[in-house]
């Protein structure tokens, strides 16, 4: 009795042996890969702007605010903050955090443009149109997206001078990293 015992537990081991993945867990896996504590983080922003670009803004914030944690509140964390918070609706918190970036960037042309789209959006067009035109500026006019968000503010402040209740639609459209673009829809 004790051949037959014997002779299944060897040839278990063997089977055992000669499998792919011996005893070790297979690499097909449906879960991620354990994180190594050794490995490199990647920058904070630079995950920020890709998750903005594929519409992920939620997740776009927590990176900017682990960017936030690793460089402090430089302006183009401040800027990314305000871009990620307007992508959100959230106007209040993106136009105080894009009014310390201008504080902290005053020559920085992108900041004050996304600035601007906030404050239109709150339906401050005279402000709005302001700072478009500082941010038009500092650009020397070279930005076609800058040129366009003053050209839409400017159109905004006259109609509204008429009398006439025009009611726009705006819709933003993100353009390069963190500007954004005012456009009518149709």
């Amino acid at each position: 009795m004790r051949r037959p015992v014997l002779g299944c537990v060897l040839t278990s081991f063997a089977l055992a042996a000669c499998s792919p993945g011996g005893l070790a867990p297979s690499g097909d896996t449906p879960f991620a890969p354990a994180l190594d504590p050794r490995g490199e983080a990647v920058d904070g922003l630079l995950v920020g702007h890709r998750l903005m670009e594929a519409g992920e803004f939620e997740l776009a914030l927590e990176a900017f605010t682990r960017a936030a944690g690793d460089r402090g509140l430089t302006g183009e964390v401040l800027v990314a903050l305000g871009s990620a918070n307007l992508a959100l609706g959230r106007l209040n918190q993106s136009e105080s955090l894009l009014r310390s970036a201008v504080k902290a960037e005053e020559t920085w042309p992108e900041a004050w443009n996304n600035l601007g789209v906030v404050l239109i959006e709150r339906g401050k067009t005279p402000e709005a149109a302001e700072i478009f035109r500082k941010a038009y500026a500092l650009d020397n006019g070279q930005s076609d997206s800058i040129r366009d968000n003053l050209r839409l503010a400017l159109a905004k402040l006259e109609n509204s001078v008429y009398g006439t209740e025009l009611e726009q639609e705006y819709k933003l459209v993100r353009r390069g990293s963190g500007s954004y673009l005012i456009r009518r829809t149709s």
